[in-house]
């Protein structure tokens, strides 16, 4: 792979730094397990500080540790101020805020503030109707026997569940387990932005604040539409005091020098900038991109899925580079398959597919996002039955897919869940090639993926020219050049079904990217931009010449130039 040192730092430019920051984002229970019970713990990612920092991140992004029962993998929260004891003690905590905090990382937690866990003594308080939680969930009069509408759950099956202790029912977008918080009393908005604070002032340095575009829902809880993907979500996602709840909720940010991301997947591009800046959260993750492979009939069509055009992602990433003032830089996550199985080819190809993605997303314009695993290319994964799938979401809309009867078996979706499910993210990171990839030493809390003595970290950290280093090479460059962070995009070859190309211009410093996103060769000709003169900073090919013009690029050959 070719390489080249740069430096080239500007002082007129108006710098933030999670513009300039590189994330990494950790799934605890599968990352690193320090006490060999099976299951990823806070001293596990502590004992990996110097890797993170090795790869060269600048935040990391720690999905849930706080008390819960895990209906949802701790998505699910009973105790907003406490540490769930499988993955350790606050003081575990405050330790790895520490290392981290020594080796320049910074640390940004999720917080889910959407809705809790049915054993928050919030509910528990709300349920028996005690004084000042009556109203702090969302609760409807109505026969045991039918729900208040006909809103469907984002896991499949009703939003709603009978609580026979109160003698109603109350709304979960989600799991049963995961009642919806009633953000129309401020005593519930009260008590989130005390939960933030506390939070801030032991020192993190933001928040990735989960869902929030379903924190307004239509006051009289209409009927959706029966033909919509999920029923009912036009009267509970992006409602009328979303951008009242936002501004309220970011004054808790002032005084403090944070980072904050929002996930909004129902959001299309034209309302991401609603919500950011001033009076609202730094930048939102948007899941159009996510969407080129999903057929008409939504993500979990069992007729119509896997497929996508590169024109078509063409399309949705230049939007987003055109219109989002700040975008989230991101291919996969812990709700999404691995990154180089839906994007990338992860068998013949996939050292040289995963690096291409790697160098598109490190030269974006945006805040780039790497889930754990990627820098090794970790794939996805098989799932033989429903009963080795943990996702709530997975089996409950496969489960529903068998009682519609739009299918008769798990064997008829299998194809389905082994491309879409989210628990692919969920596999224990490979450190190595021995038992259980080096993760635990027990039985992990969930399989192994069975490619681990090919693909882990140790292996490519010893090999020079692997996934991991070219990671490595993509964030030191990003943070030496300005012009990958700051500098206008525009995108080459529009219609091209191979080459995807685009230029980042800062003044007069122009980066070229070219990606031959196929598994075929093919040579670049692109006229309107000059490239006698160019040279070579990164490849994934060892003998790139300096110009590409004219060069027939090999499957998944992925170059930046300096022109």
């Amino acid at each position: 792979m070719t390489r080249h040192d740069s430096q080239t730092r500007r002082t007129d430019i108006d710098r933030q730094w999670w513009k300039e920051a590189v994330v990494y984002q950790i799934y605890p229970r599968s990352f690193n397990d320090s006490d060999g019970d099976g299951v990823g713990d806070l001293q596990g990612i502590t004992e990996k500080a110097d890797y993170l920092a090795d790869l060269g991140v600048d935040v990391v992004w720690l999905c849930p540790v706080y008390e819960s029962p895990n209906a949802d993998n701790g998505y699910d929260i009973s105790d907003y101020r406490s540490i769930m004891d499988e993955f350790g003690t606050m003081a575990d905590w405050e330790a790895l805020l520490d290392a981290l905090h020594e080796r320049d990382i910074r640390l940004i937690m999720d917080l889910v503030v959407n809705h809790t866990s049915k054993q928050h003594e919030w509910f528990q308080q709300s349920r028996r109707r005690e004084d000042g939680y009556d109203d702090y969930y969302h609760w409807v009069d109505g026969t045991p026997s039918e729900p208040p509408n006909n809103w469907e759950s984002i896991f499949g099956g009703p939003a709603w569940t009978y609580d026979d202790e109160r003698g109603q029912w109350y709304l979960h977008l989600f799991d049963p387990e995961q009642p919806d918080l009633n953000w129309r009393n401020p005593e519930v908005r009260d008590a989130v932005t005390e939960a933030v604070t506390w939070w801030l002032e032991k020192g993190i340095d933001g928040f990735r604040l989960d869902a929030i575009d379903h924190l307004s829902k239509s006051d009289a809880y209409p009927d959706g539409d029966p033909d919509s993907a999920i029923v009912g979500i036009e009267h509970f996602s992006h409602g009328p005091r979303l951008p009242e709840y936002l501004d309220e909720l970011s004054a808790a940010f002032e005084g403090y020098d944070t980072m904050i991301v929002g996930e909004m997947g129902g959001a299309d591009i034209e309302q991401v900038d609603d919500y950011t800046g001033e009076d609202g959260v730094d930048m939102i993750f948007q899941f159009d991109h996510m969407g080129v492979s999903v057929g008409p009939n939504g993500r979990w069509d069992p007729t119509q899925f896997g497929e996508w055009e590169l024109t078509d992602l063409k399309e949705v990433i230049s939007q987003q580079q055109d219109e989002i003032d700040w975008p989230a830089l991101f291919f996969g996550n812990h709700d999404q398959p691995r990154l180089v199985s839906h994007f990338g080819d992860d068998e013949t190809y996939r050292t040289e597919s995963a690096t291409l993605i790697a160098t598109f997303l490190l030269t974006l314009r945006g805040t780039p996002y790497i889930y754990q695993g990627e820098e090794i290319g970790m794939t996805n994964t098989e799932f033989d039955s429903l009963e080795a799938i943990d996702d709530p979401m997975t089996v409950g809309i496969v489960e529903d897919l068998i009682a519609d009867g739009v299918v008769d078996s798990y064997e008829e979706v299998r194809d389905l869940v082994d491309y879409q499910s989210r628990d692919h993210a969920r596999t224990p990171m490979q450190w190595d090639d021995t038992e259980n990839a080096g993760f635990t030493a027990d039985d992990p809390w969930f399989d192994v993926n069975d490619n681990y003595d090919e693909i882990n970290v140790e292996s490519a950290l010893a090999d020079t020219d692997s996934i991991w280093h070219h990671y490595e090479t993509l964030i030191e460059l990003r943070h030496s050049e300005d012009v990958l962070v700051y500098g206008d995009y525009d995108l080459l070859l529009p219609d091209h079904d191979q080459f995807y190309a685009y230029t980042r211009t800062l003044e007069n410093e122009t980066t070229l990217v070219v990606l031959n996103w196929s598994d075929e060769c093919s040579t670049f000709d692109c006229p309107s931009v000059p490239t006698a003169d160019a040279n070579v900073v990164v490849s994934n090919y060892d003998d790139t010449p300096s110009d590409p013009t004219g060069h027939a690029f090999r499957p998944y050959e992925a170059v930046v130039y300096q022109l």
